[in-house]
């Protein structure tokens, strides 16, 4: 009985954040009311992959659909397994929709005066995340001859959370921070990180490089002044990390990996895809040789260092 007992609360932790989980065990099962939570600042981000429909049409047509699915759960994974770094610990992830990766920060019940000291330490955390997602995704274009670009929009505001469902609950966020950060998503650039003002204000004092994008015409908004997030840098204003620094990229792109597949190559192993992080041994297991690391200049507006 015992057993059962931690295997659920194992089960309950993993579906939703811990606090909220917390609030569930201690709760009168009798009494189990819709969970909410209003928050005044949360950080709010999408990271999607835009050009992974297209890779997937294309090599469905082929016959290669899970094979595809297969690589997606496996760069899914990777943003987990990023998440799951100790100094990432404040972010929850949200969800995924189809390719995009949505996460917060901010949701973790505070003191008030305590909350607004953090809000700009949240965001930056948020921040470092977004970058480092293009990293992790450099590694898997790498390792599986591919040409997967990452698009991340970030936005700042009030939230309501809530777990909704009874017989598989899902814990959500809600508001115009929301949607707003979704739009940042969807209109921005492919290989860039575009934030609303609010979130360059509050950054802009830090260690964190910014391109004024201008105003863009946002869905229910109307006009809206964008920044581009480049990168970071050290006290001496020396570049750290940026996103237009060199990356490992494939030279072969979706036609090359799609021609390799089809010649008759090893498919993605099944329990665990391609060999993501597992060097130039693991690729050669597959019959596959690494490419050389060549420049990535993702495309972008033209615009004003701010």
């Amino acid at each position: 009985m015992e057993r059962v007992k931690l295997d659920n609360k194992r089960i309950l932790f993993n579906l939703l954040p811990a606090h909220v989980a917390q609030h569930f065990l201690m709760s009168n099962p009798r009494n189990m009311d819709l969970y909410y939570q209003s928050y005044s600042q949360v950080g709010v981000m999408f990271a999607s992959i835009p050009n992974f429909n297209d890779f997937y049409i294309e090599l469905d047509g082929n016959n290669m659909g899970v094979e595809c699915l297969r690589l997606l759960n496996e760069i899914i994974a990777d943003f987990d397994e990023l998440m799951d770094k100790d100094f990432y610990k404040d972010l929850e992830k949200i969800k995924t929709i189809g390719s995009t990766y949505m996460a917060a920060v901010g949701l973790a019940p505070t003191a008030g005066t305590k909350a607004k000291k953090c809000i700009s330490s949240h965001l930056s955390t948020l921040a470092d995340f977004a970058i480092e997602m293009f990293d992790v995704l450099d590694e898997i274009n790498y390792q599986s001859y591919n040409d997967f670009v990452l698009r991340v929009g970030i936005n700042v505001g009030p939230v309501v959370a809530g777990v909704i469902g009874a017989r598989r609950p899902q814990y959500d966020i809600w508001g115009n921070t929301v949607n707003v950060a979704s739009r940042m998503d969807s209109t921005g650039v492919q290989g860039r990180i575009q934030v609303t003002e609010e979130v360059h204000r509050l950054l802009r004092r830090g260690s964190y490089r910014f391109v004024c994008r201008g105003k863009v015409s946002v869905k229910g908004k109307g006009e809206m002044l964008t920044y581009f997030l480049e990168g970071r840098t050290d006290g001496n204003g020396s570049q750290t990390r940026s996103l237009n620094s060199e990356r490992k990229m494939c030279p072969y792109g979706r036609a090359g990996l799609q021609t390799r597949l089809a010649a008759g190559h090893p498919p993605v192993p099944p329990a665990a895809g391609l060999p993501v992080g597992a060097g130039p041994g693991g690729l050669q297991g597959l019959g596959l040789a690494p490419g050389p690391p060549g420049q990535h200049l993702p495309p972008g507006a033209s615009g004003k260092e701010a």
